[in-house]
C-alpha cells in the first residue's frame, strides 16, 4: 500500500530524515516508535503532503504521492489525524465532523456520523458542544472521528495517546484496532511503544532522522535493546 524509499527531509540545513526506507502493507497496524526529535511527526507530514520532500519517494498503491497537493492525497484514500489534535474548538463536534468529509461529494452522512458515534458514544452526547470545551480525551476522539469522515484506506495517528489517562489511553488503542479490523490500514507513531507495540501487525524504531530496527510488534517488544531504551526494564 505505502512504500517510502530513501525519503529525505529537511528544516534548512537541518536534515530531518536521513534517507528512510519502510513498508505499509493494506490491513496492517504498523508503529512507528521512537524518542522526540526523531522525525516521526516529520514522516507522516510528509506523507500528507505537508512538507516538501527534499529527496526519495512515496508511493501509494504504486503511485508517486512525493510533492502533492494534500487535498489530492486526501482524496486518494489518506487521512491524517494530527498530534495536539488541531481541533477546531469554536465549532461544534458535528461541525468538525462534517469537515473531515469536505473532499466528498456525497450530501448525506447520516452512515458516517452513526459509524463514528458507535465507536465514540460521547461524541454522539456532545454533538451540539462547542470542540473547545470537550475534555482532552473527548478530543482526542474527536480528532479521530474527523480523519475518519473522509472515508480513509490509510490511517495517519500521530500521538493519540499524548496528555490522555491510562483507562483512556488503553480505550484509544481498543478504538484504533476495531478501526482497523474494518479494513482501515493504521500507520500509528507512538512514544508509547508499549502500547503501540502491543498492537502493531509490525513496528519501526526511527532514531535521529533514521530507521535502526525493525520487525514484528510482539517480536520488538522482547527486544533487549528496545525494553531498555523505550520500555524502562
Amino acid at each position: 500500500m505505502l512504500q517510502i524509499a530513501g525519503l529525505v527531509v529537511e528544516y534548512g540545513s537541518i536534515r530531518a530524515l536521513k534517507g528512510i526506507d519502510f513498508q505499509v502493507h493494506e490491513g496492517e497496524i504498523v508503529s512507528l516508535i521512537g524518542a522526540n526529535g526523531a522525525g516521526k511527526t516529520t514522516t507522516v507530514k510528509t506523507i500528507s503532503g505537508l512538507l516538501p520532500v527534499a529527496s526519495g519517494s512515496i508511493q501509494l498503491f504504486g503511485k508517486e504521492i512525493a510533492g502533492a497537493d494534500p487535498r489530492d492525497i486526501v482524496q486518494a484514500g489518506v487521512s491524517h489525524c494530527p498530534e495536539g489534535r488541531q481541533i477546531f474548538p469554536r465549532m461544534t463536534v458535528m461541525e468538525n465532523l462534517e469537515l473531515g468529509a469536505y473532499t466528498r461529494r456525497e450530501q448525506d452522512l447520516r452512515s458516517d456520523y452513526e459509524r463514528i458515534y458507535s465507536y465514540f458514544p460521547i461524541l454522539q452526547q456532545r454533538r451540539n458542544q462547542l470542540a473547545g470545551t470537550l475534555s482532552g480525551g473527548e478530543q482526542q476522539m474527536l480528532a479521530i472521528g474527523r480523519a475518519l469522515m473522509s472515508r480513509p484506506r490509510l490511517l495517519l495517528l500521530d500521538e493519540p495517546s499524548l496528555g490522555l489517562a491510562p483507562m483512556l489511553v488503553a480505550r484509544i488503542f481498543e478504538i484504533i484496532q476495531t478501526i482497523n479490523r474494518t479494513g482501515v490500514t493504521v500507520l500509528l507513531i507512538e512514544q508509547n511503544a508499549f502500547q503501540a507495540l502491543q498492537v502493531a501487525h509490525r513496528g519501526y524504531v526511527l532514531e535521529t532522522g533514521q530507521v535502526t530496527l525493525t520487525g514484528p510488534g510482539r517480536e520488538m517488544l522482547a527486544n533487549e535493546y528496545i525494553k531498555k531504551a523505550y520500555l524502562g526494564e
